[in-house]
């Protein structure tokens, strides 16, 4: 049984955290973190989702895998095409509840199956090395915990939620979003399993929006010897291109050209280019100006350089501020963190998940509700083990409170 402080804590809710144990969370992070899951790894993702499907039947609602969406990619010659991705694990308790939740998570990892990354060492008694263990396998754990301990509050009864745990996140959510939207609407408030932004415990508050582009320069080919003038060089297009945007970087509105694909031999005018670039505004109106600029720089390249320019992707994370619904849910896991002896913060970040999409349909979210850990994304992501429980018992204590118990 786990121990928690009584400061501020009822009979009735040490009662209720009581029964969350960290070794039961440990070996189902161990179990999922031994399953590859980067995003384009579908049949790890299919495994893994099954496992999940498993564990998160033992809740009293309906469990089933959703189709994901179609996403449309652009190749490196500029031609498009579709993207698969794998489906989508979806947990629905109490449906017809007046006042219901959206709990989100995702089960891919930025690892490939190729990544010699691929399994979990100890760093010292407290401190797991590996692949997803604090994003988010984890955060899915602490998640999972937490439901089992609030169905035992009287309040849960009169309260429903959504899970939902998507197979793409760390690739932008671009299959699951539609899924996304149609599980917020309406909801009371969401929390989201992310690591925590700091090993401490600090969450993430008010975050950077994100979006990811390509442009298809088309130019004319030419001999580089004959007739090179008669060509129209669409990589030094893109070149020009990334420059611009490039100059469009400022304060509020991080610009990265990020890839040039395109032409061939050395003799050969290139008369195909494609540039990748990705955006992080911190406001709408950030976003918006950068689509009046792009539109600009785009037309005087094609005047300047006599190419054409096709622009494909988006804003697919929209910036989200901290509102004043979402400013008191931050107060609430604050207040429930204290009552736990858990000193609970935030801080902002140019960082992106799926809060983003949430916050977006006016949805409070608290999206770094997961273990306390770090590196992620890299070789040495680590879980400091012990918040397993802490972070389940702090999820828990939200969801009870935030549904009126005590």
């Amino acid at each position: 049984m786990q121990q928690f402080s009584a400061r501020e804590l009822s009979g009735s809710e040490q009662a209720l955290l009581a029964p969350i144990e960290g070794a039961a969370l440990l070996s189902q992070v161990l179990a999922w973190s031994a399953i590859n899951t980067g995003t384009r790894n579908l049949s790890g993702l299919a495994a893994q989702a099954g496992l999940l499907a498993d564990a998160f039947s033992v809740l009293p609602g309906t469990v089933q895998l959703e189709p994901p969406a179609p996403v449309e990619t652009v190749g490196q010659d500029g031609t498009l095409g579709l993207l698969d991705h794998g489906a989508h694990l979806v947990v629905r308790v109490r449906p017809d509840a007046p006042r219901r939740y959206l709990l989100t998570g995702h089960m891919d990892t930025v690892f490939p199956a190729s990544d010699p990354f691929q399994t979990a060492t100890w760093l010292d008694e407290v401190t797991l090395n590996g692949p997803g263990v604090a994003d988010m396998k984890g955060g899915i754990a602490v998640m999972l915990a937490a439901l089992l301990a609030f169905e035992r509050s009287p309040a849960a009864a009169q309260v429903g939620y959504d899970v939902m745990i998507n197979a793409d996140e760390e690739t932008g959510s671009l299959s699951s979003a539609p899924l996304i939207a149609r599980l917020a609407a309406g909801k009371a408030a969401a929390l989201t399993y992310e690591p925590s932004a700091l090993p401490d415990g600090t969450l993430a508050g008010a975050r950077a929006g994100s979006g990811n582009y390509s442009a298809v320069i088309t130019g004319t080919s030419a001999h580089a010897g004959r007739n090179p003038d008669d060509g129209r060089n669409a990589i030094v297009a893109a070149a020009d291109l990334a420059l611009r945007l490039k100059a469009l970087h400022r304060a509020g509105l991080s610009v990265n050209p990020a890839r040039i694909d395109g032409g061939s031999a050395n003799n050969v005018v290139p008369d195909k280019a494609v540039l990748r670039w990705n955006i992080r505004p911190t406001s709408t109106e950030d976003a918006q100006g950068f689509a009046v600029a792009l539109g600009q720089a785009v037309t005087e390249v094609e005047r300047l350089h006599g190419v054409a320019i096709h622009v494909h992707g988006g804003i697919s994370r929209p910036p989200k501020p901290l509102t004043l619904p979402a400013q008191a849910l931050f107060h609430l896991v604050r207040t429930c963190g204290a009552a736990l002896g858990q000193t609970i913060g935030w801080k902002d970040t140019g960082g992106v998940c799926d809060g983003n999409n949430i916050a977006a349909l006016g949805v409070p979210v608290v999206d770094t509700m997961g273990v306390r850990g770090g590196s992620i994304h890299s070789p040495q992501e680590f879980l400091i083990v012990p918040s397993l429980a802490e972070r389940a018992a702090l999820s828990a204590l939200v969801l009870h409170r935030l549904s009126g118990g005590e």
